[in-house]
């Protein structure tokens, strides 16, 4: 009796694992797609500009910038040389130490970045809204945030 407790618990987390991960991996396709055709951005390229315009003076060190998106020091320098080479970001040394570098976003960066979010944050509303009921996306963010890492995450953090 036991085992097959077990094996049900064992069963519905493991159900709801390759869940996450396979809804995860097919809404990701799907809005970088959408981002990519309408804007020219992945969905990685959105949120290096939305944290460096959150970032005071639109600055952030590069390892700290690759640190937030979950990235290698080799991907947010390849994430970044196509940022750059589009205008949307720049790089800048500290002043203290030359061994820091920061990226910085630029004007452009800001405007492609209100750009993309209009549309952006429009269709990740409108995933949501057609698939859950207020009372049940409450519930959703209420067990999500029990994961480890996504506590501190809000959706307030999406637009710029």
């Amino acid at each position: 009796m036991i085992r097959q407790v077990l094996s049900a618990q064992a069963s519905a987390g493991l159900d709801a694992w390759a869940r996450l991960l396979h809804a995860h991996a097919s809404t990701t396709r799907a809005l970088s797609g959408s981002l990519l055709a309408e804007h020219g951005l992945t969905l990685k390229d959105y949120e290096a500009l939305l944290r460096l315009a959150r970032a005071e003076d639109g600055r952030m060190r590069r390892v700290d910038l690759a640190e937030d998106l979950m990235l290698t020091a080799s991907g947010v320098t390849r994430l970044l040389d196509g940022l750059e080479a589009a205008g949307y970001v720049e790089r800048a040394s500290c002043s203290t130490d030359r061994r820091v570098v920061y990226a910085v976003i630029t004007d452009l960066g800001r405007n492609k970045l209100e750009e993309a979010s209009e549309s952006h944050l429009a269709e990740v509303q409108a995933l949501f809204d057609e698939r859950f009921r207020p009372e049940e996306l409450e519930q959703l963010a209420e067990l999500l945030a029990r994961l480890p890492g996504a506590a501190d995450a809000v959706g307030e953090d999406c637009g710029p």
